[in-house]
């Protein structure tokens, strides 16, 4: 199976891109493996707050929180 990609250009920080270099070698990546990677890993985080915090708005009962509140 292959998977689609796609290009686009990315400006940097000079600073911020020698640290990457430098974590993509210590991590045996390439720095365009290293970034997919984070990338990835930002798009999970997010994801997973998104679900816990739609949950958790579900289940809130406003009268109650602002009785605690009020104490």
């Amino acid at each position: 199976m292959t998977t689609r990609v796609s290009t686009f250009p990315l400006r940097l920080p000079v600073s911020l891109k020698a640290a990457i270099e430098k974590l993509a070698e210590a991590d045996g990546t390439s720095m365009n493996q290293f970034l997919v990677m984070a990338a990835a890993e930002k798009l999970t985080a997010l994801r997973t707050a998104e679900t816990y915090f739609a949950d958790r708005r579900g289940r809130g009962d406003l009268t109650r929180t602002l009785a605690f509140l009020s104490r």
